[in-house]
């Protein structure tokens, strides 16, 4: 997507209701445009094709083709479609199926609009978005999955202090305890992580320790501790 471009979006869900709201909420952008919606995965891949957007957001289970089946249709059409995955708090296994089928991120169905937003922005542009109340389960699990997947380049040389910083993060700390931890400012911990999730072209910090976990930064999703 470049310049002023509108990011052109298909939404698929079964629920007619839950289709409208987010078409209402998607509404509310200048720069989105709102360019079909569909009630199964079939529909959707017909969509996705005729209609050529930027971004599908996607409901996981749908009648007549699931939202598995449409992401692969979709993604081997189109490889740089950047795709959302809709899912409910139980559903780890589905929305891991559905990252490995090709789609860049998720969000849980009652997400509030800025994160809808966030995830479209990050999607459109060729970057991962992850639900920022995934569980540690969860994003270790989606950065196995992603390992071979992902575009970011490997190679990224980070500070002794920087990867103290990282560690961190991954267990959860707020700048403030990452501070007193570290005697550093709370201002200088923010800057810290602004430039890291920058440097990682991440958008939250379970994006940042899934890329962390990938690098071998970490071994494994840190536990709060």
């Amino acid at each position: 997507m470049m310049n002023e471009e509108k990011i052109r979006i298909i939404i698929a869900d079964d629920h007619v209701v839950f289709r409208e709201g987010l078409a209402m909420v998607l509404s509310n952008k200048d720069n989105i445009e709102l360019v079909g919606a569909a009630g199964n995965g079939e529909q959707l891949v017909k969509l996705a094709i005729n209609l050529k957007p930027h971004v599908v957001i996607t409901d996981i289970k749908m009648p007549v083709m699931d939202g598995i089946e449409a992401v692969k249709q979709m993604v081997k059409l189109n490889p740089d479609l950047g795709i959302i995955a809709l899912s409910m708090f139980d559903e780890e296994d589905l929305i891991v199926e559905m990252l490995e089928a090709g789609a860049r991120g998720y969000l849980l169905k009652n997400a509030d609009k800025n994160d809808i937003y966030d995830a479209i922005t990050a999607v459109a542009t060729g970057n991962n978005f992850y639900c920022k109340t995934t569980s540690a389960k969860l994003a270790t699990v989606i950065a196995k999955s992603r390992a071979k997947k992902d575009n970011r380049p490997s190679d990224a040389n980070f500070s002794e202090r920087e990867i103290e910083i990282i560690k961190l993060i991954c267990k959860e700390f707020t700048n403030k305890k990452i501070a007193d931890q570290l005697y550093l400012s709370v201002r200088t911990v923010e800057g810290y992580r602004a430039k890291l999730l920058e440097k990682m072209q991440v958008k939250n910090s379970i994006g940042l320790a899934i890329h962390a976990f990938q690098l071998g930064i970490i071994s494994g999703i840190e536990e709060n501790g």
